[in-house]
């Protein structure tokens, strides 16, 4: 009755989301006109149908009434005999009738009203079809722009705006919400407009026909809306109750899952199963609450509409003996009555749904309003082949205005050269390469860089071939297997059961660490390009891994730019230069060999290494 069910955001800016809604409804404006004239004619058609049903009951209790009158006799004479035999009640009643006595039912006039209220009937439910046809279109006209544009911004905001919010939000936000404005255009609008119109028309129809019964009709609606009100406020509570308890089990859920053989390991299957039980246990006692709060409202409701028809049916038999008023305008107000408390019902839900939805823009127009990523600047020729020329010249960077983390930071890498970025966490190694890929932007200077490629560890649910076709569109088999023979990634993907068919699932978990690496180096080398980023590359894998990654790195770097990044140094011995950073600023930088022999940062840092490598084998 009142779609009670997740409790709505409050809406921040009501007037400005409206408006912004407002807007992107504009270029079907047209078709919302013809929605509207379709909803006006709908709803007309529909309210006056009981009135012609009643028309058709007329002419039935007049053939009645006047079959059972004196043939011959006109309808005054035969009202003038009633009252001189003191029968006054009946002679009110045959004076308010359209009677012809002697005269039965008129068949062909009753074929005639009922042959108007089936084409009226009809036309209403043609046109209520037609109109939810047409706000179909527009409200998924105006979500599939509204999704387009949501994938246009996701490509042009900066990597700091998927740091700084959830990703649950961010997934939220693109699917539930713009559903969730999809179900409000489609059906919440429609339902207002042809509720309200509703209203309007019923209750001129029902104080046109009788103002006293409409009156008596009208004492019910308030107590309805009080019942349902009270109902509602006390049942919101409990729902808001059970979708925050829904969200506890399914987080307990989820990290149980996700943690599963943690859970094992450290003999809390048993904890598991009882938190699971008390979070399971609530939620069925606050679920039972809201189901039987919200259950109440229709049979409260229900009970209401029943003593309004006890209380019309009573008045309205008075008025038909006394002549004031037919016995089918009677039966119509019943409908009347009963059609004038639904709608009353219905947009209060919509109401809710509206704000709902509502709610869901203005995440929405919050995502598309966020700041984006500058635009590169329009260059008027680009080199035909790229070198791998790096060079960052005095580059500025803070994640947060107040927190200075890399400053006047210059680095140059000549085409060929292997560059390696040392240094202990937090010395800003990463946010080097997140500059050079422009995932942000700087603060000062300037990088100048021309082809490039990152090297990360991201595989997609595909199959293996996919995943290394993923480094070049259009690369045909050959070249895929090619790239993964360089890799050292050939063997075990054909000791695979389907081979380059295998499928990997949400998270790649059916391959080991080593294994993801080796196909993100294979894609890689079939992406061919002048400048590679490596970070982390050898990174929890096992010595002999390590060893296959590290060839596969070296036949990869041949005649490429490349920067490693490395906590285990003695990946990185042979590099050309090795850059040792510590808070956001060169300390060192140099060959192996040399950096070794000055006994500074990078002597202390790998020492340290072995040191504590020698500490946990005793």
């Amino acid at each position: 009755m009142l779609g009670v069910g997740p409790p709505p955001a409050k809406t921040k800016d009501v007037g400005k989301t409206l408006r912004q809604l407002l807007a992107r409804l504009r270029p079907e404006r047209i078709w919302i006109v013809v929605s509207a004239l379709l909803a006006l004619g709908s709803v007309a058609f529909s309210v006056i149908g009981p009135k012609i049903i009643g028309n058709a009951i007329n002419v039935i209790f007049d053939g009645v009434l006047g079959k059972n009158l004196p043939a011959g006799l006109t309808k005054a004479q035969v009202v003038a005999q009633l009252r001189a035999h003191g029968q006054d009640q009946i002679a009110d009643l045959v004076a308010g009738a359209n009677v012809v006595p002697g005269h039965g039912i008129d068949f062909t006039m009753l074929g005639r009203i009922l042959g108007l209220a089936a084409l009226v009937y009809l036309l209403s439910a043609a046109l209520q079809w037609l109109l939810a046809y047409i706000m179909a279109g527009v409200a998924q006209r105006t979500v599939f722009g509204l999704r387009q544009d949501v994938e246009a911004k996701m490509a042009r905001l900066p990597l700091k705006y998927f740091d700084s919010h959830p990703h649950g939000d961010l997934l939220s936000r693109v699917t539930n919400d713009i559903d969730n404005i999809s179900t409000t255009l489609q059906q919440g609008l429609t339902q207002i407009l042809t509720s309200t119109l509703t209203i309007v028309g019923v209750l001129a129809v029902m104080v046109w026909i009788s103002p006293l019964l409409a009156v008596v009709a009208l004492i019910t609606v308030p107590l309805s809306i009080v019942v349902t009100l009270l109902v509602a406020r006390r049942s919101q509570k409990q729902f808001a109750a059970q979708w925050a308890r829904t969200g506890t089990l399914n987080g307990h859920v989820e990290q149980m899952h996700t943690g599963h053989v943690l859970v094992q390991v450290f003999g809390r299957r048993q904890k598991a199963i009882e938190e699971f039980n008390q979070q399971n246990q609530a939620l069925y006692e606050a679920s039972f609450r809201a189901q039987f709060l919200s259950g109440i409202i229709q049979p409260a409701i229900a009970f209401l509409g029943n003593v309004n028809y006890v209380a019309i049916a009573a008045l309205g038999g008075y008025l038909v003996a006394s002549g004031r008023i037919t016995l089918g305008d009677v039966q119509a107000f019943i409908q009347y009555s009963r059609q004038f408390t639904m709608p009353i019902t219905q947009l209060a839900g919509q109401l809710n749904l509206l704000q709902s939805g509502l709610a869901s823009a203005e995440r929405v127009f919050e995502f598309l309003d966020a700041e984006q990523e500058v635009p590169d600047r329009v260059v008027n020729s680009l080199p035909a082949e790229p070198h791998g020329h790096v060079a960052l010249e005095h580059v500025a960077f803070r994640y947060e205005p107040e927190k200075p983390l890399i400053t006047d930071f210059s680095l140059e890498a000549t085409p060929g050269s292997t560059i390696a970025i040392v240094g202990p966490t937090g010395a800003g190694k990463t946010t080097i390469v997140n500059l050079l890929m422009r995932f942000y932007e700087i603060d000062g200077g300037r990088i100048c860089v021309d082809g490039m490629v990152l090297q990360d560890t991201w595989l997609f649910t595909g199959t293996i071939r996919d995943n290394i076709g993923y480094g070049k569109l259009g690369s045909t088999a050959d070249q895929i297997v090619a790239a993964a023979q360089a890799a050292h990634a050939d063997h075990f993907i054909r000791t695979l059961p389907d081979g380059y068919d295998t499928v990997l699932n949400d998270d790649a978990s059916n391959i080991s660490a080593g294994q993801k690496q080796l196909l993100t180096i294979a894609r890689a080398f079939l992406a061919d390009r002048t400048v590679l980023i490596l970070d982390e590359a050898t990174s929890s894998v096992d010595t002999r891994t390590e060893v296959q990654i590290q060839q596969a790195m070296a036949r990869l770097r041949q005649g490429r730019t490349s920067f490693v990044i490395a906590h285990r140094l003695s990946t990185i011995r042979n590099a050309d230069s090795i850059v040792v950073m510590d808070q956001g600023k060169i300390v060192e930088q140099g060959a192996h060999a040399e950096l070794l022999a000055r006994h500074g940062f990078y002597y202390t840092l790998y020492q340290s290494q072995f040191t504590d490598a020698l500490a946990v084998a005793s």
